[in-house]
């Protein structure tokens, strides 16, 4: 028997109408903060996330999807949204139109790591990216938009969490004092750490290696080193997400797991699902543009996984809708009722309402069992007396109820009980 590859995920109809619900709240909360969606292909040239997600990541180093096309070309399943993202904003010359630039993203991404719940190997991220302003009045957009998205799903127990990371000239003093903080201790580093010290030491406090946390703990951290700008945009942060009543912790141990955040970096967590997780998680990227060869630009966006919202959602008992019942199941007797019912079933359709009726031909007892199965609100049986009289009995199917009603009279019986 074949089966789904490891760390993949059949999504059938019952689970995709949820999934429809969540992206569909993601466009309408983006709508109204007057972003738009942008959609790249699901795979790019391996420079791209190379130079742009940074060599020195675990999702460079060990989990991308990377092959050789039949021309030689190495091509890589994208492990995340925003270096696709930069690449169509240079390449389309999006920077020469009108900035900020705001777009929202809904993809799948693919990694290569160890299968968990909520952490597959074929996920899928929404996501928002703004070009084109230093303002930190966007950093705290990017942050209430998706506090407001949570909200509006009924997530509960969030807490955002917030950093500043720096920017390249603060964080080469900073670069420094971890590095001495750390020398001591090299030899117990892991081979990634020990590989991330020259060339990027920050990364060594993301580890996930429990001896590497050990050896971190204590060390130097970043707002202690923060230049005047970058310490005045972090001040201007917090102002701006009280002002907009948003309750924030300055948790100086984020620093993301990408290497092209500078400044702003935030996560917003939850200890719903049992250990406490990371649901979604975000920052500024100013140099990133300008790295991967468009002009300087300065960027801030966000990412959150739909299969661990999902989990979250499901946890906290927010509401998540099924499957919609179909509002007309046409049962028919006869082959002359046979062609009636198809024909009344798909100007049901034409009017704006679902209607259902057996195309697998079953007995009059099959077709009721199987009306029941599909949740139809109303049935009608056709045969050749409701073709010569043009009247029909229609029956709800949630009360019993049953009435005597010209044909004509269908769409406003389905209109008024909807």
């Amino acid at each position: 028997m074949l089966t789904k590859p490891k760390g993949t995920k059949d999504i059938l109809p019952e689970q995709s109408v949820k999934w429809q619900y969540i992206e569909g709240r993601f466009r309408d909360i983006c709508s109204r903060y007057g972003i738009r969606e942008t959609r790249t292909p699901v795979f790019e040239h391996t420079e791209l996330f190379q130079r742009g997600v940074g060599d020195t990541t675990d999702v460079v180093q060990k989990e991308m999807y990377t092959f050789e096309d039949h021309a030689g070309r190495s091509i890589t399943l994208r492990p995340e949204g925003t270096a696709g993202v930069v690449r169509s904003y240079i390449e389309n010359k999006v920077y020469a139109g009108v900035k900020p630039e705001k777009v929202f993203y809904i993809i799948p991404c693919f990694r290569y790591e160890r299968p968990q719940a909520g952490r597959l190997r074929e996920f899928h991220q929404l996501g928002t990216e703004f070009f084109g302003t230093e303002s930190m009045m966007a950093d705290a957009e990017v942050i209430s938009l998706a506090m407001d998205f949570f909200g509006e799903l009924g997530v509960k127990d969030l807490e955002l969490r917030i950093n500043s990371i720096g920017c390249p000239t603060c964080r080469a003093k900073y670069r420094e004092a971890l590095q001495d903080f750390l020398r001591p201790h090299f030899d117990e580093l892991s081979d990634i750490s020990k590989d991330r010290f020259d060339r990027n030491p920050m990364r060594i406090l993301d580890s996930k290696d429990p001896d590497d946390n050990r050896i971190s703990e204590g060390a130097p951290v970043m707002l202690d080193y923060l230049c005047d700008d970058c310490r005045r945009s972090f001040d201007e942060l917090q102002s701006n997400l009280t002002v907009l009543g948003i309750d924030y912790t300055i948790d100086p141990k984020i620093v993301r797991g990408l290497d092209y955040y500078t400044k702003t970096a935030f996560e917003i967590v939850t200890n719903t699902i049992g250990a406490q997780g990371t649901v979604c998680g975000g920052g500024r990227y100013d140099g990133l543009v300008e790295n991967l060869g468009g002009p300087a630009t300065p960027g801030i966006g966000f990412g959150l996984g739909i299969e661990r919202l999902l989990i979250v959602m499901e946890a906290c008992g927010a509401y998540l809708p099924e499957n919609p019942p179909i509002d007309l199941f046409v049962a028919f007797v006869g082959d002359n009722a046979k062609t009636f019912a198809q024909k009344l079933a798909h100007d049901v359709r034409k009017q704006g309402f679902s209607a259902v009726t057996d195309i697998a031909e079953r007995n009059l007892k099959g077709q009721f069992k199987y009306a029941d199965r599909v949740n139809s609100r109303f049935t009608v049986v056709i045969g050749d007396d409701e073709i010569e009289s043009g009247e029909l009995t229609i029956k709800n199917m949630n009360t019993g109820d049953q009435k005597h009603i010209r044909l004509e009279e269908l769409g406003t019986i389905l209109s008024s009980e909807k």
